[in-house]
């Protein structure tokens, strides 16, 4: 007896493709389908889930959720918590008559702003100062010295080339 080893790696995407929409599926696909039989039985087992999944009807919810769920936090509201941090778990989670969570995150924003702005100015401070003691004009002077040395040098090059 002749066994024949099958590459499936892929299939997965494939038998469900061809699951949903089995005129769409390739020949290639079909063809191996058809030749092996642990792609063939994934197949009919996909599609007897699927069979399963059209006869199943979804439960209708009951009319008195809603009314039982704002009577259920209600009770929770008016609990006394047990420490602060309950209290603090359960106005966050139930929500008091004002609603905390705007304010919260609008205060996280200004803290943010001023303490981006207080890095910047404190990282300004870090800069060296230009000294005082020297006047502008000394500066200036000192400067353009410094360029015509540079001139000088880059001449001296220009006229060594020719």
């Amino acid at each position: 007896m002749e066994s024949t080893v099958r590459n499936c790696t892929g299939m997965d995407t494939k038998l469900a493709d061809m699951l949903l929409n089995p005129d769409a599926a390739p020949a290639k696909v079909a063809t191996h389908v058809a030749e092996c039989d642990s792609c063939r039985g994934e197949l009919e087992e996909l599609q007897a889930t699927m069979k399963l999944l059209d006869r199943w009807e979804a439960p209708e919810p009951s009319p008195y959720f809603m009314t039982r769920l704002n009577a259920r936090l209600d009770e929770e509201r008016a609990a006394a918590p047990a420490s602060w941090l309950e209290l603090l778990r359960a106005r966050f989670a139930y929500g008091p008559s004002m609603h905390i969570r705007p304010l919260a995150a609008m205060a996280l924003t200004v803290v943010m702003l001023l303490g981006g702005g207080a890095y910047l100015g404190i990282s300004n401070w870090t800069q060296p100062a230009t000294p005082q003691g020297q006047a502008a004009v000394v500066h200036d002077l000192q400067l353009l010295d410094n360029n015509a040395q540079l001139l000088d040098q880059l001449e001296s090059i220009s006229n060594n080339e020719n």
